[in-house]
């Protein structure tokens, strides 16, 4: 790489944001860090801004501005705080790309403003494109921006289209681990905790992203990521199960042909093919040996027993502000899973109650996706009240 990129990291406390420093640690003749945000964990946003000294840092909470200011203000690092703040922060001219790895909805506004700023994406948040993927693919192209896929399922398609891109897609498929419980059946589902449904087995993640993935949710919501992201349509897009997480996606040619990306499951390679591209970076990650895998299955997702796979189906085959709807009940079903509030089935049985009774809008604008997110939160909660 020429010069050094500037990276701004969006949610740097998360599990894809510490990953992300972890890369940048590794790959210091390559990138700066300009920019770091967090929402909560401003004591571990202090300790990263202390060790990269960025420009500026972001603390969405607050109620934590003053103890952030007082340690970093005297450093020479910018301190801003609230949701404002980090629409704005992500304009800055110094910026060379951001990396959104903010959890859920909330990604969903600094993206389109680092768009509008004309800034290239490396996109974590999955949640941007399901809730407005029509919205900010059309953006992205009036503004001439490049969104880098992060999720291991997609930067592995992305990997798979490098030198590709004029030949066309007849599908791609996007391989799920099956989570902690692949293979159970909804009896025992009715009765799993969260300590159990936070137990991966192959991938070390966020709590959200990790109940989704026991869900299928996660895989649900990559289904409609895929199709804003490669331009496709929902019967070109497959799942599989494939317990061993290492081949992470494939694509199939009008010709039949295949091409896989595979690798062992480690998160830092997909950040840094997607902060770092179109160069590949010489790194000491550990390689994946075939020997140590002797066997690699694949299998059927069972939609009956998970049914949130099935209802992203659903709702990426209905369009307008379905998604949304799908998104947001989903987050607020989660973190009442994580309450202890929800039983894990339970989950899946509220999101389509929401599903029902919100209203459909075909072609939303970003005010009614706005709208629909908060009334579809307020109509969930109440159905969990119920309970």
């Amino acid at each position: 790489m020429s010069k050094k990129k500037n990276v701004a990291i969006l949610g740097s406390t998360g599990s894809i944001g510490t990953q992300a420093l972890d890369v940048i640690r590794n790959q210091g003749d390559s990138f700066q860090v300009e920019v770091l945000t967090a929402q909560n964990n401003a004591d571990l946003l202090i300790q990263q801004a202390l060790e990269f000294e960025p420009n500026a840092v972001v603390i969405g909470n607050e109620s934590s501005y003053q103890q952030v200011k007082e340690v970093l203000q005297p450093r020479g690092i910018k301190v801003y705080a609230g949701e404002s703040a980090l629409a704005q922060v992500v304009e800055m001219e110094s910026i060379d790309v951001v990396l959104t790895a903010l959890v859920g909805y909330a990604g969903l506004i600094p993206t389109i403003r680092a768009i509008e700023a004309g800034k290239p994406i490396a996109l974590a948040n999955k949640e941007t494109l399901v809730v407005a993927g029509e919205l900010i693919t059309a953006l992205a192209s009036e503004k001439g921006v490049n969104i880098y896929p992060v999720d291991s399922e997609h930067s592995a398609i992305f990997q798979c289209l490098v030198g590709e891109f004029h030949n066309p897609i007849e599908k791609i498929i996007l391989t799920a681990s099956g989570g902690p419980f692949r293979g159970r059946n909804s009896q025992y589902l009715k009765s799993v905790t969260k300590a159990q449904a936070l137990k991966h087995p192959n991938w070390d993640m966020g709590a959200k992203i990790t109940i989704d993935s026991a869900s299928m949710m996660n895989k649900g919501l990559e289904v409609i990521e895929a199709k804003w992201l490669f331009g496709l349509n929902s019967d070109q897009i497959d799942v599989v199960v494939h317990p061993q997480s290492i081949v992470h996606s494939l694509v199939q040619f009008e010709d039949g042909s295949i091409k896989a990306q595979l690798g062992l499951p480690d998160m830092r390679i997909p950040i840094q093919f997607a902060i770092s591209y179109p160069d590949r970076l010489k790194a000491d990650f550990p390689r994946f040996n075939f020997a140590d895998y002797p066997n690699l299955t694949f299998e059927k997702p069972d939609l009956q027993t998970f049914r949130n796979l099935q209802l992203a189906f659903d709702a990426l085959k209905a369009g307008g502000n379905t998604p949304c709807v799908l998104n947001a009940a989903n987050e607020v079903v989660v973190e009442a899973f994580l309450k202890d509030q929800v039983g894990f089935l339970q989950m899946s049985e509220l999101i389509e109650q929401t599903l029902e009774k919100i209203g459909f809008i075909k072609s939303p604008a970003l005010e009614d996706l706005v709208e629909t997110d908060s009334e579809t939160r307020k109509l969930t909660k109440k159905l969990i009240e119920k309970i």
